[in-house]
């Protein structure tokens, strides 16, 4: 009986890996401009979910894993995406902006779980200062 349970389990891990994931990206048409220190600090902690420049990790390559990664990134880059910042208005990139700040100084973003496996996206005071003084 075990076996047969451990045996249905594996087939059934193997056949999940057969489900499409998108992991593509798209071309970058109008990537934000911005100082060299902001830039640095949003490629380094927001680029993987919020343009289209991820960086898949080999367990993007895995699912049920995949599954969520991908969702992340579609998600992300629906919400704000740097790689097409100049399509949205003047008006909209204020708001944008103000949002990445926001979301740093409560910590709600990068996500816990991405800090956790990308430890170097984890911001300091300094940086979310330097953010702070960020104008779009």
């Amino acid at each position: 009986m075990k076996r047969t349970i451990i045996l249905v389990l594996v087939i059934l891990v193997v056949g999940l890996q057969l489900v499409p994931v998108d992991r593509s990206n798209p071309p970058v048409m109008n990537d934000l401009q911005a100082p060299a220190a902001v830039k640095e600090i949003l490629v380094r902690s927001c680029y993987d979910c919020h343009s289209n420049t991820t960086r898949w990790p080999w367990y993007a390559r895995v699912a049920p894993v995949s599954w969520l990664v991908a969702g992340h990134v579609w998600d992300g880059r629906a919400a704000l995406n740097f790689s097409a910042w100049l399509r949205y208005d003047y008006g909209e990139q204020q708001r944008l902006g103000a949002a990445v700040i926001e979301t740093m100084e409560k910590h709600t973003m990068p996500l816990p779980a991405y800090i956790y496996l990308h430890p170097e996206a984890k911001l300091t005071g300094s940086e979310i200062r330097t953010l702070r003084g960020w104008r779009p």
